[in-house]
């Protein structure tokens, strides 16, 4: 009987060419429209057998609840719009399944926005409006008077890895300063005198973090002023890089930073592959963010890692705070410290040696 009945819809359904709703749901499982809506909404109160009857009648009817008919029900989208500068780091993809996840478990779905450098950021500003999101987090450096149109909007917003300083705005990152400082300490500490320091693109935020951090701390030790060249955070950029600051300096440098680990990558294979350089018996070199191929047996790369499962983490919980409070939420910024990850490409001091060469 209970077949029958559940044919008897789905045909009445096919003549009229509509969706199932769960009206016809609650209608096969003879209860409310609203005891469905709460069977499919995550923690709601329903009886185990409402339950069953629900899951029962809405698999027979092949019925897939509408979000969109929710959202006008809820006034909320489900939606969090996550901004990412499109440039070759490969640390990117990883936040990026980071925060799909961390967010997914809170109930939102990623509506994702690229940008090739962070300066575009005003251009898909208004995308993010249309679209009604409830939320967003954005991976690039806000201006003032962007960050108050969020403000205005009342929509949510997590800064997500830059460091707005002075600005009264939630942010996750990790310490992009203390980590230039931290390598250029324990590089210093092992002997190495002359740096070389490949930057990131000019418009990168991180990347000025993390050469400011090693500069200075290499000036605190009295150490000859790096050479400087600038780079896109790919792999030519490290070779041609590495080309630069020999013909600058003459000779290859003690130690080379690189703005990432894409960089570090391209200076090291130019430096033994083609041009015989002894890594690191010569020269030292060292990036950031620990992607997945820098610790391959034939990389092996001394890098820094950023906590990026606890920065998501950090970052869904405050945005969904923000949006459960109806933007009564005061401003939080949670920093978080760098990991160094020793390799087979830098001479590094010990922790001792390196605490009292600071």
């Amino acid at each position: 009987m209970a077949a029958t009945r559940t044919a008897e819809y789905k045909a009445a359904v096919v003549r009229e060419n509509r969706r199932v709703t769960s009206y016809d749901v609650a209608l096969l499982a003879g209860v409310s429209q609203s005891a469905v809506s709460r069977c499919f909404k995550p923690g709601a109160s329903v009886s185990p057998t409402t339950y069953a009857r629900v899951m029962k009648a809405a698999a027979g009817l092949d019925y897939i609840p509408n979000a969109a008919a929710r959202s006008l029900i809820t006034r909320r989208s489900n939606m969090v719009a996550v901004v990412m500068c499109h440039v070759a780091n490969l640390y990117y993809p990883e936040a990026l399944a980071e925060l799909s996840q961390q967010l997914a478990r809170r109930g939102k779905r990623v509506l994702l926005f690229t940008v090739q450098h962070e300066d575009e950021v005003e251009h898909i500003l208004g995308d993010i409006w249309q679209y009604q999101v409830d939320g967003a987090i954005i991976a690039a450096t806000l201006s003032d008077e962007q960050v108050q149109e969020f403000e205005r909007r009342g929509l949510p917003l997590v800064v997500f890895n830059r460091n707005l300083r002075g600005r009264t705005v939630n942010s996750v990152l990790c310490d992009q300063y203390e980590a230039g400082r931290m390598l250029a300490t324990r590089l210093a500490a092992a002997g190495h005198r002359q740096f070389g320091i490949m930057a990131g693109p000019d418009g990168s935020a991180v990347a000025a973090e993390r050469r400011a951090g090693a500069c200075d701390r290499l000036l605190e030790l009295g150490l000859p002023p790096p050479v400087l060249v600038t780079g896109q955070f790919d792999y030519a950029s490290g070779a041609r890089g590495l080309r630069e600051l020999i013909e600058r300096l003459g000779h290859p440098p003690d130690a080379v930073i690189c703005g990432n680990d894409v960089m570090a990558l391209g200076c090291l294979d130019l430096a033994r592959h083609e041009l015989g350089i002894d890594v690191p018996g010569t020269m030292s070199v060292a990036g950031f963010d620990a992607v997945e191929p820098t610790g391959w047996l034939s990389c092996n790369l001394t890098t820094l890692r950023q906590p990026m499962h606890n920065m998501a983490l950090a970052a869904a919980d405050l945005l969904t705070s923000m949006i459960e409070s109806h933007g009564s939420h005061l401003a939080e910024k949670r920093t978080f410290a760098p990991q160094l990850v020793p390799g087979a490409t830098a001479r590094l001091a010990p922790l001792a040696g390196a605490s009292l060469a600071a």
